[in-house]
């Protein structure tokens, strides 16, 4: 049985980046997807001198340190290149116009007091400014071909507005790797149909398809299919010829109507391993054929949930060139003790809240990796290390925050 971060490491390496593809697309489209190129500016950012303020342009050599009063000759503002600064004048200049030629500062227009005279208007300097006061330089931000966006980042709002900035309306991103789920069980129904007594409703494909997506990628979602081998084994044939990740939900462990595994070797799948040490969601199954991988998920709710989330997600992110594939942890102090048998790592759905200043976790009531309204009525999986006893109150721990994983 492998340790969490050694199967998550075997599992991650199956990825070949020699596959992946990417594709062009408008600004508007790209959120949340990988960029497969580098972005950087044609010129520099900015691309000029400007205002910080609205105010008055100067040439500090045309004042007193303890200021003066200097004749007003025209205005500059955003959109409009100005024309040069006349000597012992001023010039009218708005919030992100370019600074005129001439001048090295900026005063706040409230700042100065404005007089009319016989020979036009005139603004009273209290003092002479620091240089390059209210000025923000050409390139402070970012030179002409210096990096603005690395590849293999996963691009937000502020990504996009810098790659707009950079004077792109499209950019190179990966393409969504392809996912077929599978789910099989002769217990299963779709939700609101008739089904015989017994039967129950399928809830795990819903969630995991969800998440799938999330994480970036495109979904197929096949009819729920009975626990006959054969059966199993055909769908996974045709699976693993068009998906990039195959993905069963149900009979990989080891009972008489547990058939996944058998149907992999039947559909020439090559396991890789099979059983993780973690609580919930020890029976998981990785495999591969010709570039294609399969991961296959126990059937409970929330072993289903907690191994595509630490699991899957992973995987999908770096299937697309993501560099950060990996979800983050928060500390956090236990509320309450939590108890803990040594010899699997245990992800106990728990609820995180800011309180005093400090990150608490509690525990949820139904921690039964059949019950899915655990993860539902949480926001987090706190790690219970794998060779740990049981906790006590105020103990320091790592907790997967829900956005972390899809969740």
């Amino acid at each position: 049985m492998l340790a969490f971060d050694e199967a998550r490491s075997r599992l991650l390496s199956l990825v070949s980046p020699a596959e992946r593809t990417h594709e062009s697309l408008e600004l508007y489209l790209a959120d949340g997807r990988v960029l497969a190129e580098d972005v950087a500016p044609p010129f520099d950012l900015p691309a000029f001198d400007a205002s910080t303020m609205d105010g008055y342009a100067v040439a500090r050599e045309s004042l007193a340190e303890t200021g003066g009063a200097l004749l007003l000759a025209g205005e500059s503002r955003a959109g409009h290149a100005p024309l040069a600064l006349a000597k012992d004048t001023t010039m009218r200049i708005f919030t992100g116009a370019m600074l005129p030629e001439g001048a090295d500062a900026v005063v706040m227009q409230e700042h100065v007091e404005a007089r009319d005279e016989g020979d036009g208007r005139r603004i009273v300097f209290p003092k002479r400014p620091p240089a390059l006061a209210n000025v923000r330089r050409r390139g402070s931000d970012l030179a002409r071909g210096e990096a603005a966006i690395s590849k293999g980042t996963r691009l937000g709002p502020a990504d996009l507005a810098l790659a707009a900035s950079c004077d792109r309306g499209a950019i190179l991103v990966a393409t969504r790797p392809r996912v077929s789920l599978i789910t099989n069980g002769d217990e299963l129904r779709a939700p609101g149909a008739v089904g015989p007594e017994g039967s129950l409703p399928e809830s795990n494909a819903i969630a995991i398809a969800t998440m799938a997506r999330r994480a970036g990628a495109q979904v197929v979602v096949g009819k729920t299919l009975p626990d006959v081998r054969a059966t199993v084994a055909r769908a996974l044939d045709e699976a693993m010829s068009t998906a990039d990740l195959v993905v069963t939900i149900g009979g990989v462990s080891v009972g008489d109507h547990d058939v996944v595994r058998g149907a992999l070797e039947d559909a020439g799948i090559s396991l890789d391993f099979f059983r993780v040490a973690i609580k919930p969601g020890k029976p998981l199954v990785v495999g591969t054929r010709k570039g294609a991988i399969l991961l296959g998920l126990p059937g409970n709710p929330a072993s289903a949930m907690v191994t595509f989330a630490l699991f899957g997600v992973p995987l999908l992110r770096t299937m697309a060139g993501d560099r950060s594939p990996l979800p983050r942890t928060v500390p956090a102090r236990l509320a309450h003790a939590v108890a803990h048998d040594p010899g699997r790592m245990e992800l106990v759905r728990a609820t995180l809240a800011n309180e005093e200043g400090t990150l608490v976790a509690r525990a949820g009531r139904h921690q039964a990796s059949g019950a899915g309204i655990g993860i539902a009525k949480a926001n987090a999986l706190v790690v219970i290390p794998r060779d740990a006893s049981s906790l006590e109150a105020g103990a320091l721990v790592e907790a997967y925050p829900f956005e972390e994983l899809c969740l």
